[in-house]
């Protein structure tokens, strides 16, 4: 079914919030609120028009109109570790929304949105370690002092490191779970899938042969009445002709 006028400007609309998004915007930006926000109410008109689009197409829309209004949402938050597990719930698009893009829009605004925000996280923390560094240093001035300083901002930084090394492992392993549990389900369903189709093949045999003995049982019947017709034939002349000659060689007595 063709596109309606109210489905292309929303496609048109929603291509222009995902390149806005994908924008390092200022904070007083206006333009990508007040976009979401028609889209909210044309994805509303399009749900109740006659004509809508089919529900996988409909759910995708509402799909990418969410992710920009939690986008919007997160960017509001006011630490980075608020915004990067605001980030984390977040669920983009899975098609993309022009024939020019490869990849979804909204997944890639995701991604980006995802670096910033570790990458301010790291950032405030590296900062907040260097300045309680500093306050030691200046406070003590000791040689000593500094090498324990030194120690202690290693050790945090250390920790940290190991866990992103921990959490990426996790991530790896499951993925590595989700993997294999695909692969079985996988093999289950084909081999189910064989099973049905020898059951089908087999029924189909099955099938076929019944029907040749029921021809065939069928033939034989009418064969047997046949033979059992002409037999009845056979025995009634005999006894008609047996009645004639007895007749004639015994008349009737007088």
């Amino acid at each position: 079914m063709a596109a309606t006028r109210l489905e292309l400007n929303l496609m048109r609309l929603l291509s222009r919030c995902e390149a806005l998004a994908a924008e390092r915007r200022d904070p007083e930006e206006w333009r990508l609120e007040k976009y979401v926000a028609a889209l909210e109410d044309m994805l509303r008109e399009l749900k109740k028009q006659s004509s809508k689009p089919a529900p996988e197409l409909l759910n995708e829309y509402t799909r990418k109109v969410d992710f920009l209004k939690g986008l919007l949402e997160a960017e509001k938050l006011s630490s980075s570790t608020e915004k990067a597990l605001a980030n984390q719930f977040l669920a983009p698009g899975r098609t993309p929304t022009t024939i020019k893009e490869r990849t979804p829009a909204t997944k890639t605004v995701h991604l980006q949105t995802k670096a910033r925000c570790t990458g301010k996280m790291r950032s405030e923390l590296l900062g907040t370690v260097y300045s309680e560094e500093l306050n030691i240093r200046k406070r003590k001035g000791l040689a000593s002092d500094e090498k324990q300083s030194a120690v202690e901002l290693d050790a945090v930084l250390q920790h940290h490191q190991d866990m992103q090394e921990k959490l990426a492992e996790e991530m790896l392993s499951l993925a590595r779970s989700l993997k294999n549990n695909t692969l079985a389900a996988q093999n289950v369903i084909k081999q189910d899938n064989q099973t049905l189709s020898h059951s089908l093949r087999m029924a189909d045999q099955n099938f076929e042969k019944l029907k040749d003995e029921s021809d065939r049982l069928e033939q034989h019947a009418k064969k047997s009445v046949n033979w059992l017709l002409w037999i009845m034939l056979i025995v009634v002349c005999f006894i008609f002709i047996g009645m004639i000659l007895f007749i004639r060689i015994f008349p009737k007595l007088k």
